[in-house]
């Protein structure tokens, strides 16, 4: 038998072609198909790509993911995470292994959507942006207030009908998409674009911001659980109100917000107060500060008039002081003398003491001490004499004014009968009695009306006969 026949019929391929046949056979059978699968082994590599394992209880496909797609997903592949994805089925021959070129990832269902929102909140609560400390109180009467919605929605007008019914405001829109893929992108910058506004410029910072959007189901409201608008929340330092959904509606952005409304018209009800009931509130007070002030002033005016009424008399207040200052005057002089003696009496015993060598310089040196306290004494009592006369001289002019004499002075005449005695009363003065009467610069005599009341005659007894005196 020769060589020739020996051989076997079949053709050679060496392994790259053998390789890239598998590669056209398998994407031509699998062009485009979804594969539900849980994900685990999770790479990303710095150029971008992603890699990583999709595996049920029986089996695993190797799945891979270009930079390109990747930057694109709404859904990024998570450890133990379930999804579908969508894509082509190729091989590589470098490992000989197939895999699903992924072109989008999709959650499996609501339960794998809410067990991913669970697990991002927990992370963004761990990091403190849920915290209530970092919470901003929102401003009583906002000037300008910021809307972050869509323009074409009802949501913009609801919140424009509910602030021109209670008090109307200056209102900045700024229009992005509250669905899809770019919402969240925009939605992130506007919050941050409000934020950047300065102060005083063209155009007006808001001093409060709403984002807004109306109900739908949970995969709509996704790109208000995103990250990036969480975080661009969290980073402002403009009050903001979330009003995402309808009332039974939660999202992520409701737990960083400085406060949550369950409808966006429930947020125009927070951003500003009831114009008619702060005009009534003011009037209120208005009227109840004049009622205060009114009754504060009588009662004041009653308490003044009381105190004047029980004020003592100025005899009664500077009679103690008088007799204390004449005292003082009268011990002064003789106080002087003896403390002038006793240094006399010092000075003569220490003079006596003093050696004769020192006589001379010891009495000159007390000649000179005794001088200067004669001095110290001297300017002492002129300046003790000087301030007693301005008390003196004070407690006069207070005298003065509360003297009936400064009454005198305005008008008024004090009324002396022929007794000597002030008349104060009217009923006290006879008719016809002789009255002196003191002003303010003299005394005159004068008479009261009616006749002058009969004196009692002075009986005198007769010496004999019982006949009474004509006298």
């Amino acid at each position: 038998m020769s060589d020739a026949a020996a051989r076997p019929n079949l053709p050679e391929y060496s392994v790259s072609e053998v390789s890239a046949a598998l590669k056209r056979t398998v994407e031509d059978a699998f062009p485009f198909v979804r594969v539900r699968g849980e994900v685990s082994k999770v790479t990303f590599q710095s150029s971008g790509h992603v890699y990583f394992d999709l595996k049920d209880d029986k089996a695993v496909l190797n799945a891979v993911c270009w930079r390109g797609t990747a930057q694109r997903l709404k859904v990024k592949p998570q450890q133990g995470l379930e999804v579908v994805c969508t894509g082509r089925i190729s091989t590589y021959a470098g490992s000989s292994r197939y895999q699903i070129i992924v072109e989008q990832v999709e959650l499996a269902g609501v339960g794998a959507l809410m067990a991913l929102l669970e697990e991002r909140k927990k992370k963004l609560a761990a990091e403190g942006l849920f915290d209530p400390a970092h919470k901003k109180s929102l401003p009583f009467l906002p000037n300008v207030i910021g809307v972050i919605t869509s323009p074409t929605g009802a949501v913009l007008r609801d919140i424009m009908h509910r602030l021109d019914a209670r008090f109307p405001r200056h209102v900045l829109l700024w229009p992005v998409a509250v669905q899809g893929e770019r919402a969240a992108a925009e939605v992130a910058a506007a919050i941050a674009g409000f934020n950047a506004i300065a102060p005083g410029g063209p155009v007006p910072r808001p001093d409060l911001l709403i984002v807004a959007r109306g109900g739908g189901a949970i995969e709509d409201l996704m790109a208000f659980n995103e990250e990036a608008v969480v975080r661009a929340v969290f980073s402002g330092s403009i009050p903001l109100i979330s009003a995402v959904g309808h009332e039974t509606d939660t999202t992520l952005i409701d737990f960083v917000a400085d406060m949550r409304a369950p409808t966006p018209t429930a947020a125009a009800e927070l951003a500003v107060p009831v114009r008619s009931e702060l005009l009534a509130q003011t009037l209120d007070f208005e009227r109840r500060l004049l009622r205060t002030f009114t009754a504060h002033m009588d009662e004041r005016r009653r308490h003044l008039t009381q105190t004047v009424r029980i004020l003592p008399r100025a005899e009664q207040l500077f009679g103690a002081p008088r007799q204390r200052l004449d005292f003082a005057g009268e011990r002064m002089a003789s106080a002087l003398k003896a403390n002038l003696q006793e240094h006399r009496r010092a000075l003569t015993e220490s003079a006596a003491v003093l050696r004769p060598s020192r006589i001379s310089r010891q009495f000159n040196l007390s000649r000179e001490r005794l001088k200067a306290m004669t001095d110290r004494l001297n300017r002492g009592q002129s300046a003790r004499l000087i301030e007693s006369r301005k008390q003196l001289d004070a407690i006069g002019r207070v005298m003065h004014s509360v003297s009936y004499r400064s009454v005198i002075e305005r008008g008024f005449v004090l009324v002396r009968g022929e007794d000597g005695a002030v008349r104060r009363r009217a009923k006290s003065v006879a008719s016809g009695e002789r009255l002196s009467l003191d002003f303010a610069d003299g005394t005159r005599t004068a008479v009261a009306d009616g006749p002058a009341p009969p004196k009692p005659k002075s009986r005198v007894k007769s010496s004999g006969g019982g006949q009474e005196s004509l006298f």
